[in-house]
């Protein structure tokens, strides 16, 4: 018997570029000519059929008008697409048009988008380079920084991805004036958890301005993209494979999350998350974490941002107890929530470990207390 050690040790460097500014598209453009996807000449636009015609179509034709090849395949806008299905089609259109490894996708569009474009570009061809156009608060926050692309499946949310980072994201905040305000509203509950895990200042910014977001007020716009990604940024430094140290971007998640699910997708992710966020926050309470008076200041704030903060009646609480199985922080099949220390901190269990274990018991008492 022999044996033959194959040694493939690597340095990769995943650093990128997130912009923030106005009306990007022509800045995309000028950076993929001075060689941001080197001498790449094909690019698959991906996008949904809400921000197809209001940024997608555009940026299509202002590829093709700059001498590249380019198609655009667009997908029914919502979270019902996010799923094995629509990367298939997206998949199969691709090579249908005959694209290969020589090309890039440029995701046009908000989470959903970003998510599965992101999953496709990690396994077409084995791994293509892709880019983040941003057009929602929500990506902005959350979904287009930190390279965590997945897809959902009815068993699970984002259980099925990989880690994949962009080339480059551009965050374009005059696309949240087309937005409805309620997809401002579910950008703003991504927004005020990051200030709840990590930036007690960022909290008090919110709380003295965060109306003005619906007024698309340019500096407070700019200040809480920034902010957003600045949090992100130094969660994901630390932990891009989220072996422990990330965990703490899933507060308010582990109850967000079934609800999104076990609603059917009748709330938003947002609005989902807001819930999640006044549970983890009555959760936190509850062992001692922080004060009733703090629980109570993230749902004021919450509220103001116009998002729910109670379960809605039509949700089956027991049918959403049993969901929380499902999410990807169980070990063991033992419930763990990450919970925040007062406001602007998150509570450490022990070495790198960021999600305290929860009984069915503990978990249900606070969900069938929101009503």
């Amino acid at each position: 018997m022999s044996t033959f050690q194959v040694e493939l040790k690597k340095v990769v460097d995943d650093s990128y570029e997130i912009e923030v500014g106005y009306e990007l598209q022509e800045k995309l453009i000028e950076d993929i000519k001075n060689g941001l996807v080197g001498k790449i000449r094909k690019f698959a636009v991906v996008t949904d059929s809400i921000v197809k015609p209001l940024y997608a179509e555009r940026i299509y034709r202002m590829l093709l008008l700059a001498g590249y090849q380019a198609e655009l395949i667009d997908f029914l806008a919502g979270e019902e697409s996010k799923t094995r299905q629509v990367k298939e089609y997206v998949e199969d259109t691709m090579l249908a048009k005959g694209f290969r490894r020589d090309c890039c996708i440029i995701a046009v569009g908000g989470g959903v988008v970003t998510d599965l474009a992101g999953f496709v570009a990690g396994t077409f061809g084995r791994g293509v380079p892709f880019i983040n156009y941003a057009t929602t608060l929500l990506a902005a926050a959350d979904a287009s920084v930190g390279g965590k692309t997945a897809v959902d499946t009815p068993l699970a949310t984002n259980l099925i991805g990989l880690f994949n980072q962009p080339e480059k994201v551009y965050i374009d905040i005059a696309t949240w004036k087309t937005l409805p305000k309620r997809q401002l509203s579910s950008g703003l509950a991504e927004t005020i958890k990051h200030a709840c895990l990590a930036n007690y200042e960022f909290f008090e910014y919110l709380s003295k301005n965060i109306e003005k977001v619906f007024e698309n007020d340019d500096a407070v716009c700019r200040k809480i993209a920034h902010e957003n990604c600045r949090i992100k940024y130094q969660v994901v430094m630390k932990d891009e494979r989220e072996s422990g140290l990330r965990e703490v971007l899933n507060l308010g998640h582990t109850v967000g999350r079934a609800i999104e699910t076990v609603s059917g997708y009748r709330l938003l992710h947002g609005e989902a998350v807001a819930i999640g966020l006044v549970a983890a926050a009555r959760m936190s309470e509850k062992f001692g974490y922080c004060t009733a008076e703090e629980a109570e200041r993230v749902t004021a704030l919450l509220d103001r941002a116009c998002l729910p903060t109670q379960i809605p009646e039509y949700i089956n609480r027991e049918e959403l107890v049993k969901k929380l199985y499902t999410d990807k922080k169980v070990k063991n099949g033992q419930l763990r929530f990450v919970l925040q220390k007062g406001i602007g901190s998150i509570v450490q269990i022990g070495e790198n470990d960021f999600a305290r274990p929860v009984s069915e018991e503990e978990a249900r008492e606070v969900i069938l207390a929101m009503k």
